[in-house]
């Protein structure tokens, strides 16, 4: 599976933004839209969603994204990378 990049933006009076989970829930709703598109299977997708899922769920989210948005307050670029290693799904923050 290619890894799943979320870049937040923080919001302004000008420039609407979005935190990581607003942005995770998007792409889970695209994967979801997808597979039942889909009239096959899809693996990739499926593992897409599968990641998204996990994230959502999982404690570090509200981590990283009060991580995230500390960086964004401070007028920094930040992605989320999502990816699996080993079976494990994994998450990592790039700060620019």
């Amino acid at each position: 599976m290619d890894p799943i990049n979320l870049e937040p933006g923080f919001s302004t009076k000008e420039i609407p933004g979005k935190c990581i989970k607003c942005l995770a829930e998007q792409e889970l709703n695209n994967c979801l839209m997808e597979l039942l598109r889909e009239e096959g299977e899809d693996k990739e997708m499926e593992q897409r969603f599968e990641a998204l899922v996990s994230f959502l769920k999982s404690p570090e989210s509200i981590e990283l994204r009060d991580e995230a948005e500390g960086y964004l307050a401070d007028g920094k670029r930040v992605s989320l990378k999502i990816f699996f290693e080993e079976g494990q799904p994994k998450y990592e923050i790039k700060v620019t």
